[in-house]
């Protein structure tokens, strides 16, 4: 029985655009963007912007980071002995906060530092601040009197806008009612999105098929099957 070939695929790296123009705004994450934008207006010296995996945390802080010239790099990686580095640049980036291990002193001692320079600090992570599991008392107490954002999951409109674009990135171009019969059938959330475009390239280029509704339909099911397991 003569099946389909399947091509070899070369996993070349995608890199998403992350200028100011293609961050997608919309109702779930508005609020966000003018607080970044507002930037030095900002009540306080430091924010905390939270929001669900692939929301588009990493995007706005990449864009404030290039406003500010700041530094940026995962709380996993700040250690006391950074501390005094990451001060003297006056503004600074730290993602991922909800992420272990991390060295809380360490975060406390900066946050305290850079206030005192009159430098600013961004802090992302995954979901709200109390589901940090932050263990310092101090920090905590910080943190709840900072300002804070939270990026909402995503509306109708922006799911579709965010198919289009995560489309593009990998130079896939597919018609409308593609994209509208994805956006009514996938779940409401960026990082499931994200997760099916990519199943979506890989499948178009290992059977060397156009994206057509059929084989989104077929990666509807691998995707749905995967999420089940």
């Amino acid at each position: 029985m003569n099946e389909t070939p399947r091509q070899l695929t070369l996993d070349l790296p995608v890199f998403p655009r992350m200028d100011t123009e293609d961050f997608l705004v919309s109702s779930s994450n508005e609020s966000a963007y003018s607080l970044l934008e507002a930037w030095p207006e900002w009540p306080s010296r430091l924010l905390v912007l939270s929001g669900p995996p692939g929301s588009g945390k990493t995007h706005l802080s990449t864009i404030w980071a290039k406003r500010a010239n700041a530094w940026a790099l995962d709380v996993q990686d700040l250690t006391s002995v950074r501390v005094p580095h990451l001060v003297a640049n006056s503004a600074v980036v730290i993602e991922k906060c909800e992420a272990l291990p991390r060295d809380e002193d360490a975060l406390f001692h900066l946050i305290n530092a850079m206030e005192e320079r009159g430098g600013w600090v961004l802090l992302t992570g995954r979901g709200a601040l109390a589901g940090w599991d932050l263990k310092t008392p101090d920090l905590l107490s910080r943190l709840r009197r900072a300002i804070s954002v939270e990026i909402e999951q995503p509306d109708d409109a922006l799911l579709g806008a965010l198919l289009v674009k995560l489309l593009l990135d990998r130079q896939m171009i597919v018609d409308t009612s593609i994209v509208e019969y994805i956006r009514q059938r996938i779940e409401r959330s960026v990082d499931s999105v994200q997760r099916f475009v990519e199943l979506i390239d890989q499948e178009g280029l290992i059977r060397g098929r156009r994206i057509t509704k059929g084989l989104v339909s077929e990666c509807l099911q691998k995707f749905d099957n995967t999420q089940s397991e």
